[in-house]
């Protein structure tokens, strides 16, 4: 017999802004007629791909793979300047939906390689806004685990920057670890506020909560922290990727209240519908014959205006 009696959904989640407005963006040049494709998956999550698909919107992997005179859709990791000038010699339509604060990083990027600094970026090398970031300084240290930073050398000029999704902590820490190798260190935070404001809405659920549940994709850094920093807090947690991989009730088993966290390209929909999953599989037998109307309840909690997963009016998004 299940033991679940409360779902709790983090205060804030869903996608976050940067990824939302790539997907809007992609949406409305389809509405318009036009032929649209995305550079890479506009998010890692196969649902929202499909859902993309369905409405004609194809992901290719080159720009060789566009026709002439088509929209292209820059995600929200961004690219290298060049993609862009190839784009447009091409002449395709570029619709670019770099994160704003990813084009903060691209700027501050150029102002250090200006200014003359030895530049240690914290990111994961292949990450697609790490080869994007590149572009603008192509001699960036690229780092990413502790065991990495022995690489970095000694210099008199260096700054420290970081991929928008690293977790904060790990930038402070290398930032005390560079200390002892520059004279002149400039430290530029370009850790995602957004990233910073969801960890912590998933702390503050997992001190609440008998277990948690992360969902987002497996390869997502981010969601991989909210995982790690469960563990911190001290609340078991399980990470999976969508509601698909829910169909055993054991892990559950004398829990009261679950709690549900998603990472940045995780739609809250998805978590609604884990949710709503979670009492069914180990819910007491009230809570069971309520499942749908107790996950509408914490959807509603959770799904502020920045969490949502379109910000199209209804008729558009559909």
């Amino acid at each position: 017999m299940g033991t679940v009696t409360e779902i709790r959904i983090a205060k804030r989640t869903g996608f976050c802004y940067g990824v939302r407005e790539a997907i809007d963006m992609a949406k409305e040049a389809s509405a318009a007629g036009k032929l649209t494709h995305t550079l890479g998956q506009v998010v890692h999550n196969e649902g929202v791909v499909n859902d993309l698909q369905a409405l004609g919107i194809r992901t290719v992997d080159t720009l060789d793979d566009v026709a002439r005179g088509a929209a292209v859709v820059i995600r929200a990791h961004g690219v290298r300047p060049d993609v862009m000038e190839r784009a447009a010699g091409r002449g395709l339509e570029v619709i670019d939906g770099t994160c704003t604060w990813v084009i903060q990083e691209q700027k501050e990027l150029v102002k250090l390689v200006e200014e003359g600094y030895t530049i240690v970026l914290l990111g994961t090398p292949k990450h697609p806004e790490v080869v994007g970031l590149l572009g603008f300084a192509p001699d960036a240290i690229v780092v990413d685990e502790e065991e990495d930073w022995e690489r970095i050398p000694k210099k008199k000029k260096m700054a420290l920057i970081s991929q928008s999704t690293q977790p904060p902590w790990k930038f402070e820490k290398l930032a005390a670890f560079m200390v002892a190798r520059s004279h002149e260190l400039k430290i530029v935070n370009t850790v995602c506020p957004v990233t910073i404001r969801r960890q912590q809405d998933t702390l503050d659920a997992a001190g609440a909560v008998d277990l948690m549940v992360v969902v987002g994709g497996r390869s997502s850094a981010n969601t991989k922290e909210l995982t790690r920093l469960c563990g911190i807090a001290g609340t078991p947690a399980i990470q999976i990727e969508s509601v698909r991989d829910l169909d055993d009730p054991a892990p559950f088993d004398g829990r009261r209240i679950v709690g549900v966290t998603g990472g940045t390209s995780t739609p809250i929909e998805d978590l609604h519908a884990v949710a709503q999953r979670i009492l069914e599989i180990a819910g007491t037998p009230a809570t069971r014959a309520r499942a749908a109307e107790l996950a509408d309840a914490a959807f509603a909690v959770a799904a502020t205006p920045a969490g949502r997963t379109t910000s199209l009016p209804t008729a558009a998004a559909s």
